[in-house]
């Protein structure tokens, strides 16, 4: 089943770049689209679209968060910025392979 999720972050474009530099540039296995935003008070927000919430999970835990704690020095934020899951009626697009 489709994952979706919005997710507000508080990093200006520096670090965002720092951060996907560390990601590199193999896909992630799972991620359909990933949409990086400027909000009007300068942060950033993510609208994300995965193969299945564990795949996002894997991919988080297995080289995310890794690029994101290397962009912060060595450690990330304590806290985690909130996700806003999104409910999916329709997906389609060459990037994902099934609709619901």
């Amino acid at each position: 089943m489709v994952y979706a999720f919005i997710q507000d972050v508080p990093i200006d474009d520096a670090m965002y770049w720092r951060i996907v530099d560390n990601i590199g540039p193999e896909p992630l296995e799972g991620q359909l689209i990933h949409l990086c935003i400027r909000r009007p008070d300068g942060g950033l927000r993510y609208v994300d679209v995965w193969e299945s919430a564990e795949l996002c999970r894997r991919a988080f835990d297995r080289r995310i968060h890794l690029a994101v704690d290397a962009a912060f020095g060595g450690r990330r934020p304590d806290t985690e910025p909130r996700t806003e899951r999104l409910e999916v009626l329709h997906a389609s697009g060459s990037a994902v392979r099934q609709t619901i």
